[in-house]
């Protein structure tokens, strides 16, 4: 094999990216991370509840489940280590209604299953003790649960892959990818660094490559049909966007409020950032393509809104919803289909040596993310595990 430009290419800079490339550079890999946009974590990374999850909700034994319990205890301590600010405000998921509660119970086993093992079930007088404000005739207490801050979590992991010798390239876009004679990976790329009028093209090899671009994965993951071993189908991604309101005024809340979710939606959750403000959402909008727009001309999301959270907080102040942003989510699985768990494809899945590309990381990808680079790294070093 001829030398390759770079040992390891990533293509994506959201957390996940970032943190794949952390955990690669950590061990001596040299990296470089391509980013097609001006900044790193632009799409699904600083467009969330910035929550870490506890593993509550995710089948056990899935990627899913077990990436979000190591990730969750992996992103703590990287939070103390790295100055992030963070924070164990603690959750509760709570039942409003006597049909409610079964799922509630099942929640309380799956989490068990999933290794979370400080739960607590309160009743109602015990959960308006801790929350004064709330209204529920049960609740499953979460303390492991946590908020951070997702851009000084993204700038802490850039540091770091700096730091060992790799970089990040921005506003640099993929627009094909061949295989040499001799197995190298060769991409050619558009860079708008200088404006989007100043376009420069170049074309890089490396010997790994890792697909890690959100909402863009499935179009790189294309790009090298027909390469694939016969059979092999690289997972559609199905925008799914998320609208958040904020509260105008302090919420008399110290955890996190969420409902018993519906299916793969977790309901109309209150989450709070740091200094404490609080936000509301997301809701679920299946979209054909990437659209941010905050959509409620009408005002009936926002009446919607207010119905699902005075199930669980009755006093909540008439207009004090404010349109706050939206998130797009790269669901692998479209509307009615049974919920995928993250697809992290390596050569034993579409036959190609030294790629791993990964597909519909959305919730809890944040919690997960340490998790997912050091599994994907551990897959990279080890040709076995792939």
């Amino acid at each position: 094999m001829s030398a390759a430009d770079v040992e390891t290419i990533v293509v994506g800079a959201g957390l996940v990216g970032l943190a794949i490339a952390d955990s690669l550079s950590a061990r001596g890999h040299e990296v470089i991370v391509l980013e097609r946009h001006d900044r790193v974590g632009t799409e699904t990374s600083s467009r969330n509840s910035e929550v870490i999850h506890a593993g509550l909700y995710y089948p056990p034994g899935s990627l899913r489940a077990r990436l979000c319990v190591e990730g969750r205890k992996k992103l703590y301590q990287f939070a103390e280590d790295n100055g992030v600010g963070v924070k164990r405000c603690g959750k509760l998921v709570v039942a409003t209604t006597n049909a409610d509660l079964p799922a509630l119970d099942g929640i309380a086993e799956r989490a068990l299953a999933n290794g979370v093992d400080d739960i607590d079930m309160f009743d109602a007088i015990a959960a308006r003790k801790l929350e004064p404000e709330l209204d529920c005739i049960g609740a499953l207490h979460s303390p492991s649960t946590g908020i951070i801050d997702s851009h000084g979590l993204l700038v802490a992991l850039e540091g770091h892959i700096c730091a060992h010798g790799g970089s990040v390239v921005l506003s640099t876009s993929v627009t094909a990818i061949s295989r040499t004679p001799d197995g190298l990976y060769s991409l050619a790329t558009r860079s708008t660094a200088d404006g989007a009028q100043s376009q420069s093209l170049d074309t890089i090899t490396a010997k790994n490559l890792i697909i890690s671009a959100g909402l863009g994965a499935t179009d790189v993951g294309r790009l090298l049909n027909p390469s694939y071993r016969e059979g092999y189908v690289v997972p559609a991604t199905h925008p799914a966007k998320g609208h958040y309101f904020t509260l105008a005024a302090r919420a008399p809340f110290s955890n996190l409020i969420y409902p018993v979710p519906s299916g793969a939606w977790l309901g109309i959750h209150l989450t709070l950032d740091l200094a404490g403000k609080a936000r509301f959402g997301p809701d679920l909008q299946w979209m054909e393509s990437v659209d941010y727009a905050f959509d409620d001309e009408s005002g009936e999301r926002r009446k919607r809104f207010e119905t699902e959270i005075r199930r669980y907080w009755p006093n909540l102040p008439q207009d004090a919803l404010q349109p706050g942003y939206t998130g797009i989510r790269p669901k692998i699985y479209s509307e009615g289909e049974i919920p995928a768990d993250f697809a992290i494809h390596g050569p034993g899945t579409h036959g190609l040596e030294r790629l791993i590309a990964l597909y519909g990381i959305e919730s809890p990808g944040l919690t997960a993310s340490l998790a997912i680079g050091d599994h994907v790294a551990a897959m990279l070093l080890n040709d076995a595990a792939i």
